[in-house]
């Protein structure tokens, strides 16, 4: 899964001609995301953001109100690209390939600085919270295409959760990189993977039947 937050995303609008709007909330973005490579979020000011963008800190405040509203709307430029997930023609070899997607994402130290630095931020603001769990939902929902199609296929059980197999598949390689802080790899991606696929397979992410209401006088 492309879990990074690339910098170069085109923004909303930018193939339009005479697209100032879009063009402006680039050059923002493109501030904010090398502010938190560079110093983090505890650093980064709107001074900062307006020195680096060329956009005067008033026009700032008032059209993202804060320098949450500057990182709630980096994270939604984010989300706007045109990534999709794998197709390798297996659900384990999708799997694999999304896990390995988020290891390749994480091994760059450039690269990660300011995704890493997204995570550390949605600890300290709540908007920034709302902002990352919103790009992840929209991540993952994209990826449930590969359990749909491991459906077709017959490789996975009839009402497999789809959102938790891809979740569970990346669960491992977050727990490191943001919890304990241990370095993962390939092998651990591919590990992921197959225990995401076994799991699958025997029927782990099925979601249970509803239990059918208590008919009159029944407890």
């Amino acid at each position: 899964m492309n879990a990074s937050i690339e910098s170069e995303t085109p923004p909303p609008g930018s193939r339009r001609p005479g697209g100032r709007t879009a063009r402006t909330r680039a050059a923002v973005r493109g501030a904010v995301l090398t502010g938190l490579a560079e110093h983090g979020y505890p650093a980064l000011t709107v001074e900062y953001v307006a020195e680096h963008s060329g956009v005067h800190k008033t026009t700032l405040y008032r059209r993202w109100g804060s320098l949450e509203g500057l990182l709630a709307d980096a994270l939604m430029l984010a989300g706007e690209d045109s990534w999709t997930p794998p197709d390798t023609g297996s659900l384990e070899g999708d799997l694999r390939a999304l896990a390995r997607e988020v290891v390749d994402s994480f091994s760059d130290p450039a690269a990660s600085a300011a995704p890493t630095a997204f995570v550390g931020a949605a600890f300290q603001s709540e908007r920034a919270a709302e902002a990352l769990r919103a790009f992840y939902s929209e991540r993952f929902t994209r990826c449930e295409a590969v359990v749909e199609r491991a459906l077709a296929r017959g490789e996975a059980p009839e009402g497999t959760d789809a959102g938790a197999v891809v979740r569970a598949t990346s669960a491992p390689l977050f727990l490191r990189l943001f919890v304990t802080r241990e370095p993962v790899d390939t092998a651990l991606a591919d590990q992921s993977a197959r225990a995401a696929a076994a799991a699958v397979a025997a029927g782990a992410f099925v979601t249970p039947p509803a239990p059918a209401a208590a008919g009159p006088g029944k407890a």
